[in-house]
């Protein structure tokens, strides 16, 4: 995975942001292991949905869930497997497809 260290992207209340695979983060920041293993889990994500159907699934998904209690971030079901498994060093080994489906 590319990581690219910018002063633009992303904002600093933000750890990193993952764009098509290549992940952005605060040229003063710091990524450390479980950072990049959530972002490789997001990175699966995109690929079994051909990039395109992922961006336009999240943000669906974060605009029916702004209307819900709490942060609609963080019930998006792409960031609640993340998050889940991003300690779990041996996830991706053993995720199955498609995985996210079931924190829906």
């Amino acid at each position: 995975m590319k990581v690219i260290f910018t002063k633009f992207l992303p904002a600093r209340r933000l750890s990193a942001v993952n764009v098509f695979g290549i992940v952005l983060a605060p040229q003063d920041g710091k990524i450390t292991a479980t950072v990049l293993n959530h972002e490789n889990i997001h990175t699966r994500q995109m690929k079994e949905m051909a990039y395109i159907f992922f961006y336009l699934w999240y943000f669906v998904e974060w605009l029916i869930r702004l209307f819900g209690r709490g942060s609609a971030y963080r019930r998006i079901s792409f960031e609640r497997e993340a998050c889940l498994h991003e300690q779990d060093k041996s996830y991706l080994k053993r995720r199955k497809p498609y995985e996210w489906i079931r924190y829906l």
